[in-house]
């Protein structure tokens, strides 16, 4: 078998320990900010030149809490209540061949530091860590294909949770984290197939554990560590 190695050229840094509450999609949490920190060999100012003209980004990543020997022709897709199974291809499973991500981000903008060129993205749907291998500018006038259609996708395409958390709560959170940690809860962080309505789930996000109920359709959080 023929192989190709690529270079990592960056990690991505935000408030996420672990996929649990990671968004299932780029762009369904826009209060969500990481940045973009370039390893050493590409902390080269002038590779960007250019890039601040273009309000989003394409990112290429590593699955790399997901890499494997092995791979599977089909996968189970957690918005089909991970009990039906789709061919690899036709999902976004990080379980594949390759394990390479893609996601559309906005950037927020770019900052030079100690680190070299910095950039700022929102919507990001990727855990603090996670490699980068390319960078390429959106293009409007040929990525966004107005008639497209979402396959299964569309099924659970508006699907989100009421969220209810006491002032009290939410004031133990960042204040500039707060619309992103609501997002977040609202997109429904369980994976599809657990339902229990009295098992309380918890999950890291920045410096807080953030403790929750879901029952019909509203998820509650009980506690924020």
């Amino acid at each position: 078998m023929k192989t190709y190695q690529t270079k990592i050229i960056a990690h991505i840094h935000n408030d996420f320990k672990s996929k649990f509450g990671v968004p299932r999609q780029s762009g369904l949490v826009n209060e969500l900010v990481s940045t973009i920190v370039f390893e050493p060999e590409f902390r080269d100012s002038t590779a960007l030149r250019g890039i601040e003209q273009f309000s989003h980004l394409w990112i290429i990543w590593q699955f790399s809490e997901a890499v494997r020997e092995n791979w599977s022709a089909t996968v189970r897709p957690p918005r089909l209540g991970g009990n039906k199974r789709m061919g690899v291809f036709a999902t976004r499973s990080p379980f594949r061949p390759n394990a390479i991500g893609l996601s559309s981000v906005k950037l927020e903008g770019i900052e030079h530091t100690a680190e070299g060129p910095v950039l700022l993205v929102s919507g990001a749907d990727l855990i603090n860590g996670t490699p980068i291998l390319d960078i390429k500018p959106y293009l409007p006038f040929t990525d966004c294909h107005t008639d497209a259609i979402g396959g299964y996708a569309d099924e659970k395409f508006d699907y989100s949770l009421k969220v209810e958390i006491s002032d009290d709560l939410l004031s133990r959170v960042p204040y500039d984290k707060r619309e992103g940690l609501i997002g977040v809860l609202s997109q429904d962080p369980r994976p599809s197939y657990q339902n229990d309505e009295t098992r309380v789930y918890g999950f890291e996000f920045g410096e807080n554990e953030i403790k929750f109920t879901v029952s019909d359709g509203i998820l509650t959080v009980k506690d924020i560590l």
